[in-house]
């Protein structure tokens, strides 16, 4: 499952040392327009989330999967022999719309084998390989580009997906028998959507996820021009973006060994606001330097922050996925479809604000951490919060 997930970070993550020499040699002419590379694969992800959520309800959750590993197999190609900006865009959303599968039904699989405590402590070990691969996804992608094209990052992604692909079909049993799969209509569909969108807990928890995780897509879309730009670390910059991550898989780790004795709800609280002040603090200091701070603050902002975004992710999906015993994977993906295109928006335009300096990116955090607590604070209102 954690494999199968880390699908899109390494398709992320291995990209961002590339960005600059894709645009280049693509014909970009604005740098900001390179992030395109990361929004268009999201934007798959956000769409193809609604095809299989019901898709896996109907048919299965390992024929499901299958059809997304192809369909990302094969935007790794289109991707790799693009000849220009708009070929690459599309192959990175065919990337993005394939590896929707896997992302949302692995969500799925798990919820129809556990729940409550028991699926936020699963959950949390999937993201914790989910955000460990970041650590390192960079690292590959600049060893790539010592010694080979950047093409032949697609044709890592490319082998790891066909590996992942009869790893999966080997080892993981189907966990939805014929007996419970729900028939393809408009009609269950229509209320499964009026389902998530009618239940607090639900629309506040996919809402919380889908704000701080729109903070975390603004980072990764400025990362890159942050650290081999503005702070002109250039192969260095794996270095540190792995740091970052590291710090985000240690406190879902963390969060892992934490939330079968504290709760997902006082664990989120608590990481919420502390995000919040870090960075409502950091944003005032950066401002007061012209948005130049140093950085080592930088990274002991960026530390921090990750780790309080590392302690709600898994708590999140599970807090909004738990109101659903059937139907699962069509609940699942609404949820994720939600969560993401809020994300992707939000964390696009935290990108496109980049100005060489880090008040985009701080200010941002500040914002949507503090629109996450509201969502939160709203969906703990609801009599069925607990």
């Amino acid at each position: 499952m954690a494999m199968l997930t880390s699908l899109v970070a390494l398709s992320i993550d291995a990209m961002l040392p590339a960005l600059s020499d894709i645009g280049r040699e693509l014909g970009v002419q604005r740098q900001n327009d390179n992030q395109l590379i990361i929004s268009a694969l999201f934007l798959g992800v956000a769409l193809g989330q609604l095809v299989y959520g019901p898709l896996s309800d109907r048919i299965g959750r390992k024929p499901g999967i299958y059809a997304g590993l192809t369909l990302f197999i094969l935007g790794c190609l289109l991707s790799s022999i693009s000849w220009n900006y708009s070929v690459m865009l599309c192959g990175r959303f065919l990337q993005g719309f394939g590896a929707a599968g896997p992302r949302i039904i692995t969500m799925a699989l798990i919820r129809d084998r556990c729940k409550g405590r028991a699926m936020a402590r699963i959950t949390s070990f999937v993201v914790t390989i989910f955000v460990i691969v970041p650590t390192v996804a960079p690292a590959l992608g600049q060893a790539v580009l010592l010694v080979a094209h950047w093409r032949m990052i697609f044709g890592l992604l490319l082998a790891l997906s066909i590996i992942t692909f009869v790893w999966f079909g080997i080892r993981q049993p189907e966990s939805l028998p014929p007996s419970r799969r729900t028939p393809l209509a408009l009609g269950t569909m229509a209320k499964a959507v009026k389902e998530v969108c009618f239940n607090r807990t639900a629309l506040g928890y996919a809402l919380a996820a889908g704000l701080v995780f729109g903070a975390f897509l603004g980072y990764l879309n400025s990362a890159q021009q942050i650290f081999q730009i503005q702070f002109d670390l250039g192969g260095l910059f794996p270095i540190y973006f792995g740091v970052l991550s590291a710090s985000f898989g240690a406190a879902s780790y963390t969060n892992a060994r934490l939330v079968m004795r504290y709760g997902m709800r006082t664990l989120s609280w608590r990481s919420l606001q502390a995000l919040c002040v870090l960075s409502a603090v950091f944003f005032t200091f950066s401002v007061m330097i012209q948005g130049q701070p140093p950085l080592w603050t930088v990274m002991s902002w960026g530390a921090s922050t990750f780790f309080c975004l590392g302690m709600v992710f898994g708590n999140f999906n599970a807090m909004a996925m738990e109101p659903f015993g059937q139907r699962t994977g069509l609940a699942a993906a609404i949820i994720g479809s939600f969560t993401t295109l809020i994300a992707g928006v939000l964390g696009g335009l935290i990108g496109q604000l980049y100005d060489g300096t880090v008040l985009p990116l701080i200010g941002g955090f500040a914002v949507l951490g503090a629109g996450a607590l509201s969502a939160m604070y709203w969906t703990e209102l609801a009599p069925q919060g607990h």
